[in-house]
């Protein structure tokens, strides 16, 4: 029995890991730091408490952890602001799926930005539970922020579907013994040993349906 889907937000629901990437990678070059084609994979899914502090130690930025999240978070909300990096069919989704189902949502992003794009997106109503991982002692791909969305929600993690993009995404969930749909970010596609694990894998949000939720539910 299906009690509640938990959706993430960055790459499934929002175009955003370019994003994070550019703003992040223009603030280490103004504050001379040590950018790397490596450091956005190295983040993906990293709670603010833990990408802030590889901006200062493997980056070499001088600037405190805390300081260093507060400037992202800042450059972030006014890109938000500007405009909204939907991903084609999210709105839809999320309200096709929450005709059905309690939702939750389970992000490595922060709070602000959460509160603030789900405002944007008209659904803040809609989620009966958000966490971010800065709520939660570890980021992806630990559990903790699906264990915590579970709880909100007054669910059982068995009873609970994810909807992911992301490798790390994925593995938390599955940590968490939560079954996964996973919808493909097509910027950073999960490898195929990851998409494995899930129990469902679509091309878009288009495909994501009550029926798609419940055959993901009852697969071994």
């Amino acid at each position: 029995m299906i009690e509640a889907v938990v959706f993430d937000l960055d790459g499934l629901l929002l175009d955003t890991e370019q994003v994070w990437d550019g703003v992040r990678e223009a603030l280490t070059r103004e504050r001379g730091g040590r950018w790397h084609e490596r450091a956005q994979a190295d983040m993906m899914g990293m709670s603010s408490t833990e990408w802030s502090r590889y901006m200062h130690d493997a980056l070499g930025l001088s600037e405190a952890p805390e300081e260093l999240s507060r400037l992202v978070v800042e450059r972030m909300q006014r890109r938000y602001r500007e405009e909204l990096p939907l991903v084609d069919g999210a709105v839809e989704a999320v309200r096709r799926i929450g005709a059905h189902w309690p939702l939750g949502l389970a992000s490595s992003s922060n709070r602000e930005l959460i509160d603030l794009a789900l405002e944007l997106m008209g659904l803040a109503d809609l989620f009966q539970a958000t966490v971010s991982s800065e709520e939660v002692e570890r980021g992806k791909p630990a559990p903790d922020v699906y264990l915590e969305a579970a709880r909100g929600l007054g669910a059982q993690p068995e009873n609970v579907v994810a909807i992911e993009d992301s490798t790390n995404g994925i593995r938390s969930a599955k940590a968490a013994g939560i079954s996964v749909i996973v919808i493909p970010n097509p910027h950073f596609p999960p490898p195929d040993e990851a998409l494995a694990e899930a129990e469902l894998v679509l091309e878009s949000l288009d495909e994501l349906t009550p029926g798609a939720v419940e055959s993901a539910s009852s697969r071994p």
